[in-house]
């Protein structure tokens, strides 16, 4: 349970939206300070819910960092962030805290209640910092002792006054494994995060052309990145999801760039379905794999996935023909 008053994470906020480390994501400063006034967002609100949900998959080995890092090291494979393999996680997380409101009116009365995960302008990591979830990390995701950070966060905004929980202390020490590890240098510091380098940002947010210079560090990731959480320390501790949702889609766990290269549009929307990777849509999917395949010919000539560049050469989007001429390039 977190308090509103957020008024000591606004100076924080403001000098990250000044320096233009939200890139593209203009609704980022449209809704300004909003973000940290819970109040102001939903009037009436006075206390604040906060909940994480685990989403490993239930089958999830048990070096499983060791397994995802590895995926890294072949360049033919196409890796998709662990999140996005299963069910879209607004959909499931969205769904039980409506539930979970409901139980509370049931037990207290009649409220009012709004319910948001990762869907408005609300500071999500911060209340969920302060109400003892865990610690804010060095790469700016909530830590948990007993979770790693490999969970969702969720909040109920409510209009009854419930007492705050404890916030927990900081356990990263001088560890700075996230910052050494990524691989285009986007975490600046502790807690300073620039978006615009980060490959989450840049394969899901970004809608126009990658950064040339940012592309051969993308490796073989055509959606999101896991490296700060792959070598975190704590994620040793992080919990399997006990829902078959966040199990992975047949196809984007260890499928080849070829293959998720082929796919039609319509073959993409159908695969996607309830998933968060259709929300970027065919264009810009092609766009990342593009990407991925010229950064494989950067290290080995491959017939087969020049050809298959070959055959978009041509294609409608010039995004998409742009990314696929500069991976031809890359051999």
């Amino acid at each position: 349970m977190a308090g509103i008053d957020l008024s000591t994470a606004e100076p924080g906020l403001s000098a990250w939206l000044a320096a233009g480390f939200h890139g593209d994501m203009a609704y980022m400063a449209s809704h300004g300070l909003k973000r940290a006034r819970p109040a102001e967002l939903v009037p009436g609100t006075v206390s604040v819910v906060t909940a994480r949900m685990d989403y490993l998959p239930q089958g999830t080995p048990e070096d499983w960092q060791g397994a995802e890092l590895q995926r890294l090291q072949r360049p033919g494979e196409a890796v998709v962030s662990l999140y996005a393999r299963g069910r879209d996680y607004h959909k499931v997380l969205r769904h039980r805290l409506q539930k979970l409101a409901e139980r509370i009116a049931a037990a207290v009365g009649p409220l009012g209640h709004r319910v948001f995960t990762d869907s408005a302008p609300v500071l999500e990591a911060e209340l969920a910092s302060r109400s003892g979830q865990g610690w804010r990390g060095k790469h700016t995701l909530v830590l948990n002792r007993e979770g790693g950070s490999m969970f969702f966060l969720g909040e109920i905004y409510l209009d009854i006054a419930l007492p705050p929980s404890a916030a927990v202390s900081d356990h990263c020490g001088a560890c700075t494994a996230c910052i050494d590890v990524c691989p285009t240098q986007a975490i600046l510091g502790a807690q300073r995060l620039d978006a615009r380098r980060c490959i989450s940002y840049l394969t899901i947010e970004h809608a126009g052309a990658i950064p040339e210079e940012l592309r051969p560090l993308i490796g073989n990731r055509i959606y999101g990145c896991d490296d700060c959480q792959l070598v975190c320390p704590w994620n040793k501790f992080a919990q399997r999801s006990t829902l078959a949702d966040f199990d992975p889609r047949e196809g984007l766990a260890g499928a080849t760039l070829i293959e998720l290269f082929g796919w039609s549009e319509e073959e993409f929307l159908r695969r996607t379905e309830g998933s968060p990777i259709r929300r970027i849509g065919h264009a810009r999917w092609l766009r990342n794999i593009a990407v991925a395949m010229g950064n494989a010919l950067r290290q080995a000539d491959d017939m087969l996935i020049r050809s298959a560049l070959a055959a978009q050469v041509g294609h409608q989007n010039a995004i998409v023909r742009e990314h696929v001429a500069w991976a031809l390039r890359a051999y």
